[in-house]
């Protein structure tokens, strides 16, 4: 079975063996390539040393998987996607009937809140297998798999199965989130509270379009991504300042701000 190191350490050579001069594009990919095999070093550490317990923020104490698409040591430290922390507090604080998770993934936010919401019932939506799958083996570690129901595929219609409960829709669905996202095709969603991470482009604008649909129904805020300094187990204290920073690094390619949406019913 080839390593990670081998993986990188060949694709680093196919880019270095080419005649000509790299350009930006790849020069940058090279300096992502490189970045992501030192987070992924790092995040194994913190496995080997302290094990797949969330250690800070507002699932502290839930239990990951050990294998985990993306970046693992920001939502080990607990400070992944940290900008979202108040709003998610105070959600959690205010209690819904349902959590409709969108783009669950492998279940950070879905198992985190069922976690910290035990009288909410949360249904996890995303087309990955996989990711379905090690939901469910982080339900089952956690004590939550009896709330969580698990599915793929969620479209516009679906909405309206929620339409009679108070209702926290978060969506992370990789850009599709403007097609999914329409009151005027989809009302049930003018009753609901969202939080949608936007994947905003040269071409297209998410977080334009969303915030001009759900303004006459939501008050919404921007929340863009901020780092700060999370409080680091001892060990890491003594790592050299880029691997630090590389442990809170989230593999963003470019912004992703979120839009909180509350119903201005409410």
């Amino acid at each position: 079975m080839t390593s990670l190191n081998q993986t990188v350490d060949r694709l680093l050579r196919q880019a270095l063996a080419k005649p000509e001069p790299l350009s930006m594009n790849e020069l940058e990919g090279m300096l992502r390539l490189m970045g992501k095999w030192r987070h992924q070093l790092i995040s194994n550490a913190i496995i080997a040393r302290d094990g797949l317990t969330v250690q800070g923020g507002p699932f502290t104490g839930m239990q990951l998987a050990k294998y985990s698409e993306g970046c693992q040591a920001p939502k080990l430290l607990g400070c992944y996607e940290e900008a979202l922390h108040p709003y998610l507090e105070r959600f959690i604080a205010r209690g819904f009937e349902a959590v409709l998770n969108i783009g669950s993934a492998q279940g950070y936010y879905a198992i985190g809140l069922a976690l910290r919401m035990p009288n909410t019932k949360i249904f996890a939506h995303d087309l990955n297998e996989g990711a379905r799958e090690t939901c469910r083996e982080m339900a089952e570690r956690n004590g939550v798999a009896d709330r969580l129901i698990i599915g793929g595929l969620l479209t516009g219609e679906d909405f309206e199965r929620f339409a009679a409960l108070d209702t926290l829709v978060m969506v992370d669905i990789e850009g599709a989130e403007e097609a999914l996202l329409d009151p005027e095709a989809f009302p049930a969603l003018r009753r609901m509270t969202m939080v949608v991470e936007c994947h905003d482009g040269r071409l297209r604008r998410p977080t334009e379009t969303l915030t001009a649909r759900f303004q006459p129904t939501h008050h919404i805020t921007r929340v863009d991504q901020t780092y700060s300094q999370p409080t680091l187990p001892t060990w890491m204290r003594d790592l050299g300042h880029m691997d630090q920073l590389l442990a809170i690094w989230e593999w963003r390619g470019t912004p992703t701000p979120w839009l909180v949406m509350e119903p201005r019913s409410a």
